[in-house]
C-alpha cells in the first residue's frame, strides 16, 4: 500500500497527479496506436488495466491535495497536469506535429490556475 505519510508539503500531490496522469493518458490513447487493429472490446479491457493504475495513484494525491486546497483547485491542478503530460506523448509518443494551440491551450489553463489559486 501507499503510505501517505511518506508525502509533505501542501503540493506533494502534484508528483502523484502527474505520474497518474501518464497511466490516464496511455489509457485514454494508446490504444489507438497500439490495438488500432484489435477489437475495442480488448481496447477497453487493456484500458481498464492501465486505469487501475491511475486510480492507485489518483486517489491519494487527491486524498494528500484536499487537506491543503478545495475541490475546484485540485480540478484546475488537475487539469493543467493532464496538458503537461498529453502533449509530449501527442508529440513523442504518438508521432502528432506540435502546434502552436498547446501553447494558447496551456496559456488558458495557466489562467485558469491563477483564478483559482490566487486567493
Amino acid at each position: 500500500m501507499l503510505n501517505l505519510s511518506m508525502f509533505n508539503g501542501p503540493y506533494s500531490f502534484i508528483g502523484l497527479l502527474m505520474l497518474s496522469n501518464v497511466f490516464m493518458t496511455f489509457a485514454w490513447y494508446a490504444h489507438l496506436k497500439n490495438l488500432s487493429s484489435k477489437p475495442w472490446w480488448i481496447a477497453v479491457l487493456v484500458s481498464w488495466f492501465i486505469a487501475f493504475f491511475e486510480y492507485a495513484l489518483q486517489v491519494p494525491a487527491n486524498r494528500l491535495g484536499f487537506q491543503h486546497f478545495s475541490l475546484g483547485q485540485l480540478k484546475i491542478a488537475q487539469e493543467a497536469i493532464t496538458l503537461s503530460v498529453f502533449i509530449p506523448f501527442a508529440v513523442f509518443y504518438m508521432g502528432e506535429p506540435f502546434k502552436l494551440d498547446y501553447l494558447w491551450a496551456g496559456a488558458c489553463l495557466l489562467g485558469a490556475v491563477y483564478f483559482m489559486f490566487r486567493s
